[in-house]
Protein backbone atom coordinates (compact mmCIF):
# COMPACT_ATOMS: atom_id res chain seq x y z
CA UNK A 1 0.00 0.00 0.00
CA UNK A 2 0.84 3.38 -0.53
CA UNK A 3 0.36 5.32 3.39
CA UNK A 4 0.71 9.19 2.91
CA UNK A 5 1.88 10.44 6.53
CA UNK A 6 1.65 14.39 6.66
CA UNK A 7 3.42 15.97 9.61
CA UNK A 8 6.07 13.37 9.12
CA UNK A 9 8.92 15.49 10.47
CA UNK A 10 6.52 16.25 13.79
CA UNK A 11 6.93 14.32 16.44
CA UNK A 12 4.08 11.92 16.44
CA UNK A 13 3.75 11.78 13.09
CA UNK A 14 7.83 11.05 12.96
CA UNK A 15 7.59 8.16 14.88
CA UNK A 16 4.40 7.06 13.75
CA UNK A 17 6.89 7.29 10.31
CA UNK A 18 9.53 5.37 12.39
CA UNK A 19 7.26 2.68 13.11
CA UNK A 20 5.22 2.20 9.80
CA UNK A 21 8.23 2.04 7.76
CA UNK A 22 10.42 -0.66 9.72
CA UNK A 23 7.50 -2.49 10.51
CA UNK A 24 5.44 -2.88 6.91
CA UNK A 25 8.90 -2.90 4.22
CA UNK A 26 6.07 -3.87 1.64
CA UNK A 27 4.18 -0.42 2.35
CA UNK A 28 5.60 2.88 1.04
CA UNK A 29 5.74 5.64 3.30
CA UNK A 30 4.92 8.91 1.86
CA UNK A 31 5.76 12.02 4.24
CA UNK A 32 4.35 15.37 3.67
CA UNK A 33 5.67 17.87 5.98
CA UNK A 34 5.74 21.82 5.43
CA UNK A 35 8.82 21.83 8.09
CA UNK A 36 7.87 24.65 10.19
CA UNK A 37 9.52 25.54 12.93
CA UNK A 38 8.29 22.16 14.54
CA UNK A 39 9.09 20.02 12.19
CA UNK A 40 12.68 18.66 11.66
CA UNK A 41 14.74 16.60 9.05
CA UNK A 42 17.32 14.99 11.47
CA UNK A 43 13.77 13.41 12.98
CA UNK A 44 13.43 11.44 9.80
CA UNK A 45 17.31 10.82 9.36
CA UNK A 46 17.71 7.54 10.41
CA UNK A 47 14.83 6.26 7.59
CA UNK A 48 15.29 8.41 4.68
CA UNK A 49 17.27 6.29 2.87
CA UNK A 50 15.06 3.12 3.67
CA UNK A 51 13.47 2.30 0.15
CA UNK A 52 9.92 2.57 1.14
CA UNK A 53 9.82 5.92 2.34
CA UNK A 54 10.09 9.23 0.85
CA UNK A 55 9.48 12.45 1.96
CA UNK A 56 7.66 15.88 0.04
CA UNK A 57 8.27 19.40 1.36
CA UNK A 58 4.70 20.51 0.97
CA UNK A 59 1.96 22.37 2.72
CA UNK A 60 -1.16 20.86 3.44
CA UNK A 61 -3.35 23.94 2.80
CA UNK A 62 -1.55 24.32 -0.87
CA UNK A 63 -3.99 22.44 -3.14
CA UNK A 64 -1.87 22.17 -6.35
CA UNK A 65 0.94 20.68 -4.55
CA UNK A 66 -1.07 18.30 -2.55
CA UNK A 67 -3.04 16.99 -5.68
CA UNK A 68 0.49 16.92 -7.69
CA UNK A 69 1.49 14.55 -4.95
CA UNK A 70 -1.79 12.62 -4.98
CA UNK A 71 -2.02 12.33 -8.73
CA UNK A 72 1.53 11.30 -8.95
CA UNK A 73 1.62 8.46 -5.54
CA UNK A 74 -1.96 7.40 -6.10
CA UNK A 75 -2.59 6.72 -2.05
CA UNK A 76 -4.40 3.91 -0.77
CA UNK A 77 -4.22 5.66 3.07
CA UNK A 78 -3.86 9.07 4.30
CA UNK A 79 -2.73 9.85 7.67
CA UNK A 80 -3.59 13.37 8.27
CA UNK A 81 -0.80 14.54 11.42
CA UNK A 82 -0.04 17.84 10.29
CA UNK A 83 -1.38 20.66 12.90
CA UNK A 84 -0.27 23.75 14.72
CA UNK A 85 0.09 21.73 18.29
CA UNK A 86 0.78 24.50 21.03
CA UNK A 87 -1.75 26.08 22.76
CA UNK A 88 0.37 29.05 23.98
CA UNK A 89 1.17 30.13 20.50
CA UNK A 90 -2.70 29.52 19.56
CA UNK A 91 -3.39 32.54 21.90
CA UNK A 92 -1.08 34.79 20.68
CA UNK A 93 -1.63 33.82 17.07
CA UNK A 94 -4.53 32.29 16.06
CA UNK A 95 -5.04 32.47 12.54
CA UNK A 96 -1.78 29.98 11.60
CA UNK A 97 -3.97 27.56 13.57
CA UNK A 98 -7.05 27.91 11.47
CA UNK A 99 -4.88 27.89 8.18
CA UNK A 100 -3.20 24.80 8.58
CA UNK A 101 -5.46 22.69 11.04
CA UNK A 102 -8.83 23.61 9.14
CA UNK A 103 -8.46 24.93 6.08
CA UNK A 104 -5.22 21.96 5.44
CA UNK A 105 -7.66 19.23 6.34
CA UNK A 106 -10.28 20.39 4.01
CA UNK A 107 -7.64 20.39 0.83
CA UNK A 108 -6.78 16.86 1.85
CA UNK A 109 -10.45 15.54 2.58
CA UNK A 110 -10.51 17.19 -1.16
CA UNK A 111 -7.52 15.58 -2.86
CA UNK A 112 -9.58 12.26 -1.14
CA UNK A 113 -12.53 12.88 -2.85
CA UNK A 114 -11.02 13.88 -6.13
CA UNK A 115 -8.29 11.02 -6.48
CA UNK A 116 -10.30 8.03 -4.20
CA UNK A 117 -8.87 6.62 -0.94
CA UNK A 118 -9.11 3.65 1.25
CA UNK A 119 -9.23 5.59 4.18
CA UNK A 120 -8.48 8.63 5.62
CA UNK A 121 -7.81 9.21 9.37
CA UNK A 122 -7.46 12.70 11.30
CA UNK A 123 -5.00 12.22 14.19
CA UNK A 124 -7.09 14.57 16.87
CA UNK A 125 -7.04 15.48 20.36
CA UNK A 126 -9.21 14.46 23.85
CA UNK A 127 -9.03 19.06 24.28
CA UNK A 128 -11.54 18.91 21.55
CA UNK A 129 -13.66 18.08 25.04
CA UNK A 130 -12.71 20.99 26.88
CA UNK A 131 -11.45 19.60 30.98
CA UNK A 132 -12.95 17.78 33.70
CA UNK A 133 -12.73 18.85 37.39
CA UNK A 134 -10.23 18.43 39.38
CA UNK A 135 -12.36 17.04 42.26
CA UNK A 136 -14.22 14.22 40.14
CA UNK A 137 -11.72 11.56 39.16
CA UNK A 138 -14.27 9.35 38.42
CA UNK A 139 -15.53 11.30 35.71
CA UNK A 140 -13.54 10.56 31.60
CA UNK A 141 -14.29 11.50 27.97
CA UNK A 142 -15.69 9.06 25.93
CA UNK A 143 -16.38 9.41 22.57
CA UNK A 144 -19.35 10.34 23.16
CA UNK A 145 -18.29 13.57 25.19
CA UNK A 146 -19.61 16.80 24.01
CA UNK A 147 -17.09 18.87 22.40
CA UNK A 148 -16.23 21.88 24.39
CA UNK A 149 -13.01 23.73 23.50
CA UNK A 150 -10.63 25.89 25.54
CA UNK A 151 -8.08 27.32 23.47
CA UNK A 152 -7.93 28.39 19.47
CA UNK A 153 -5.94 25.34 18.97
CA UNK A 154 -8.44 22.63 20.36
CA UNK A 155 -11.31 24.95 18.37
CA UNK A 156 -8.97 24.76 14.75
CA UNK A 157 -8.83 20.69 15.84
CA UNK A 158 -12.19 20.51 16.98
CA UNK A 159 -13.58 21.74 13.82
CA UNK A 160 -11.23 19.56 12.08
CA UNK A 161 -12.97 16.76 13.38
CA UNK A 162 -16.57 17.92 12.12
CA UNK A 163 -15.31 18.64 8.89
CA UNK A 164 -14.46 14.74 8.84
CA UNK A 165 -17.46 13.92 9.91
CA UNK A 166 -19.27 15.85 7.18
CA UNK A 167 -17.24 14.84 4.19
CA UNK A 168 -18.02 11.21 5.74
CA UNK A 169 -21.50 11.65 5.54
CA UNK A 170 -22.20 13.72 2.45
CA UNK A 171 -19.87 12.09 0.03
CA UNK A 172 -19.24 8.78 2.00
CA UNK A 173 -15.65 9.18 2.37
CA UNK A 174 -13.99 5.92 4.20
CA UNK A 175 -13.07 8.32 7.55
CA UNK A 176 -11.70 7.57 10.64
CA UNK A 177 -11.07 9.79 14.01
CA UNK A 178 -8.65 9.32 16.82
CA UNK A 179 -8.63 12.04 19.91
CA UNK A 180 -5.14 10.81 21.82
CA UNK A 181 -4.02 11.86 25.23
CA UNK A 182 -0.61 14.00 26.12
CA UNK A 183 2.00 12.34 24.34
CA UNK A 184 5.71 11.89 25.14
CA UNK A 185 8.67 10.13 23.81
CA UNK A 186 11.71 10.38 21.92
CA UNK A 187 11.82 13.02 19.02
CA UNK A 188 9.44 15.58 21.30
CA UNK A 189 9.54 19.45 20.36
CA UNK A 190 11.73 21.11 23.31
CA UNK A 191 8.59 23.51 24.00
CA UNK A 192 6.43 20.57 24.75
CA UNK A 193 6.51 20.29 29.04
CA UNK A 194 8.91 16.38 29.25
CA UNK A 195 11.15 17.34 27.08
CA UNK A 196 11.43 20.98 27.94
CA UNK A 197 11.62 19.55 31.63
CA UNK A 198 14.74 17.05 30.89
CA UNK A 199 16.71 19.84 28.42
CA UNK A 200 16.27 22.87 31.43
CA UNK A 201 16.97 20.20 33.94
CA UNK A 202 20.57 19.00 32.19
CA UNK A 203 21.66 22.45 31.55
CA UNK A 204 20.57 23.70 35.15
CA UNK A 205 18.31 26.17 34.18
CA UNK A 206 15.08 27.00 35.65
CA UNK A 207 11.84 24.97 35.03
CA UNK A 208 8.95 27.19 34.03
CA UNK A 209 5.48 25.51 36.00
CA UNK A 210 2.23 27.27 35.09
CA UNK A 211 0.05 28.27 38.28
CA UNK A 212 0.64 25.33 41.33
CA UNK A 213 1.19 22.81 38.88
CA UNK A 214 -2.02 21.07 39.49
CA UNK A 215 -3.08 20.47 36.31
CA UNK A 216 -3.77 17.06 35.20
CA UNK A 217 -2.89 14.98 32.26
CA UNK A 218 -3.11 11.32 30.74
CA UNK A 219 0.78 10.29 28.84
CA UNK A 220 0.54 8.14 26.60
CA UNK A 221 3.86 6.67 25.44
CA UNK A 222 3.85 7.72 21.56
CA UNK A 223 4.75 4.38 20.25
CA UNK A 224 1.62 2.97 22.03
CA UNK A 225 0.07 5.53 20.34
CA UNK A 226 1.06 4.97 17.00
CA UNK A 227 0.32 0.96 17.41
CA UNK A 228 -2.90 2.18 17.94
CA UNK A 229 -3.38 4.29 15.11
CA UNK A 230 -1.82 1.62 12.70
CA UNK A 231 -5.28 -0.65 14.17
CA UNK A 232 -7.18 1.97 13.46
CA UNK A 233 -6.62 2.36 9.96
CA UNK A 234 -6.01 -1.17 9.23
CA UNK A 235 -9.28 -2.49 11.02
CA UNK A 236 -11.34 0.22 12.63
CA UNK A 237 -14.93 0.81 11.37
CA UNK A 238 -15.78 3.79 8.82
CA UNK A 239 -17.09 7.10 10.42
CA UNK A 240 -16.36 6.19 13.95
CA UNK A 241 -14.19 8.11 16.54
CA UNK A 242 -11.69 6.43 18.76
CA UNK A 243 -9.86 7.76 22.03
CA UNK A 244 -6.77 6.52 22.75
CA UNK A 245 -5.72 7.45 26.43
CA UNK A 246 -2.46 6.25 28.66
CA UNK A 247 -3.98 5.33 31.82
CA UNK A 248 -0.97 7.19 33.15
CA UNK A 249 -2.98 10.86 35.09
CA UNK A 250 -0.38 13.04 36.55
CA UNK A 251 -0.26 16.55 37.79
CA UNK A 252 2.63 18.50 36.35
CA UNK A 253 3.67 19.09 39.53
CA UNK A 254 4.24 14.88 39.59
CA UNK A 255 6.09 14.86 35.76
CA UNK A 256 8.60 17.69 37.02
CA UNK A 257 9.60 16.21 40.02
CA UNK A 258 9.63 12.47 38.59
CA UNK A 259 12.26 14.26 36.32
CA UNK A 260 14.57 15.82 38.16
CA UNK A 261 14.34 12.76 40.30
CA UNK A 262 15.52 10.63 37.62
CA UNK A 263 18.15 13.49 36.67
CA UNK A 264 19.28 13.34 40.26
CA UNK A 265 18.30 17.34 39.76
CA UNK A 266 17.48 19.52 42.89
CA UNK A 267 13.38 20.95 42.93
CA UNK A 268 15.11 24.25 43.68
CA UNK A 269 15.28 24.82 39.59
CA UNK A 270 11.14 24.68 39.56
CA UNK A 271 9.79 28.29 38.84
CA UNK A 272 6.14 28.92 39.31
CA UNK A 273 4.75 31.40 36.47
CA UNK A 274 1.81 33.22 35.95
CA UNK A 275 -0.85 30.35 34.65
CA UNK A 276 -2.07 30.86 30.86
CA UNK A 277 -5.27 32.33 30.09
CA UNK A 278 -8.02 29.41 30.21
CA UNK A 279 -5.56 26.50 31.43
CA UNK A 280 -8.06 23.32 31.17
CA UNK A 281 -7.60 21.50 34.49
CA UNK A 282 -7.87 17.87 34.33
CA UNK A 283 -7.35 15.66 30.68
CA UNK A 284 -8.37 12.03 30.79
CA UNK A 285 -9.60 9.37 28.63
CA UNK A 286 -11.55 6.15 28.70
CA UNK A 287 -10.08 4.09 26.10
CA UNK A 288 -12.99 1.14 26.72
CA UNK A 289 -14.39 1.50 22.85
CA UNK A 290 -10.78 1.33 21.23
CA UNK A 291 -9.58 -1.82 23.58
CA UNK A 292 -13.33 -3.81 23.16
CA UNK A 293 -13.45 -2.98 19.00
CA UNK A 294 -9.53 -3.06 18.49
CA UNK A 295 -8.07 -5.22 21.01
CA UNK A 296 -5.62 -1.93 21.81
CA UNK A 297 -4.61 -1.20 25.45
CA UNK A 298 -1.51 0.68 26.20
CA UNK A 299 1.18 -1.43 27.20
CA UNK A 300 3.78 1.23 28.46
CA UNK A 301 3.45 2.18 32.47
CA UNK A 302 4.32 5.95 32.67
CA UNK A 303 7.44 4.91 35.51
CA UNK A 304 8.85 2.74 32.52
CA UNK A 305 7.97 5.17 29.22
CA UNK A 306 9.47 8.42 31.32
CA UNK A 307 12.83 6.54 32.11
CA UNK A 308 12.75 5.31 28.13
CA UNK A 309 11.87 9.18 27.29
CA UNK A 310 15.17 10.46 29.56
CA UNK A 311 17.64 7.71 28.31
CA UNK A 312 16.86 8.62 24.69
CA UNK A 313 17.35 12.57 25.69
CA UNK A 314 20.79 12.03 26.91
CA UNK A 315 21.79 9.93 24.41
CA UNK A 316 20.76 12.29 21.85
CA UNK A 317 21.78 15.49 22.94
CA UNK A 318 22.84 16.91 19.74
CA UNK A 319 19.40 16.66 18.57
CA UNK A 320 17.43 18.88 20.65
CA UNK A 321 20.55 20.66 21.10
CA UNK A 322 20.23 21.41 18.22
CA UNK A 323 17.07 22.73 18.12
CA UNK A 324 17.20 25.11 20.84
CA UNK A 325 20.00 26.88 19.08
CA UNK A 326 18.29 27.03 16.10
CA UNK A 327 20.53 24.84 13.88
CA UNK A 328 18.21 21.86 12.77
CA UNK A 329 16.25 24.59 10.59
CA UNK A 330 19.16 24.29 8.29
CA UNK A 331 19.00 20.55 8.18
CA UNK A 332 16.83 20.13 5.12
CA UNK A 333 18.94 22.17 2.77
CA UNK A 334 22.10 21.21 3.97
CA UNK A 335 21.66 17.58 3.63
CA UNK A 336 18.18 16.92 1.74
CA UNK A 337 17.40 20.04 -0.27
CA UNK A 338 18.02 18.09 -3.93
CA UNK A 339 15.60 14.90 -2.89
CA UNK A 340 12.70 16.80 -3.72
Amino acid sequence: MNIIVTGGAGFIGGNFCHYMTNKYPEDNILCIDKLTYAGNMETLEPIMDKPNFRFFKADIADRNAIYKIFEEEKPDIVVNFAAESHVDRSISDPEIFLRTNIIGTSVMLDACRKYGIKRYHQVSTDEVYGDLPLDRTDLFFTEETPIHTSSPYSASKASADLLVQAYARTYKMPCTISRCSNNYGPYHFPEKLIPLIIANALNDKEIPVYGKGENVRDWLYVEDHCIAIDKIIRDGKEGEVYNIGGHNEKTNLEVVKTVLSLLDKSEDLIHYVTDRPGHDMRYAIDPTKIHNDLGWLPATPFKEGIRKTIDWYLNHREWWENIISGEYQNYYDKMYGNRG
